[in-house]
């Protein structure tokens, strides 16, 4: 696979990945959790006003969510097909749902695309 091909398999897969959040966050209350995508940048906006970012690295095929004094850099696993976190803390979707349910009060379940 040339480096183009390992550069369209990956905007590929964050696409997918980004596209699939949104469509479940979709289901929330906007006064509970708000979710905008822009350039790239995926904001999640919650009723306190504070912010959760997930945005995409394509120079190094990641995805680096934050949120308060905390980040993560995730690379997509092709053996596992899901984006870890390079420090070996877990997988994008359980880290954004923990994030999720600690924000809104209640247990929140996102589905790994």
């Amino acid at each position: 696979m040339t480096a183009t091909d390992n550069d369209r398999a990956f905007l590929h897969r964050s696409d997918q990945l980004v596209d699939a959040l949104i469509a479940q966050l979709d289901h929330c209350d906007p006064d509970e959790v708000e979710a905008e995508m822009s350039q790239g940048v995926l904001k999640l906006t919650f009723g306190d006003g504070s912010r959760c970012i997930l945005n995409r690295q394509s120079a190094v095929h990641q995805m680096w969510l934050a949120e308060g004094a905390t980040a993560w850099h995730f690379s997509f696993d092709a053996a596992q097909s899901a984006w870890l976190d390079t420090k070996g803390r877990g997988e994008l979707t359980a880290i954004l749902s923990a994030i999720l349910g600690k924000k809104l009060g209640r247990p929140f379940a996102l589905q790994p695309q």
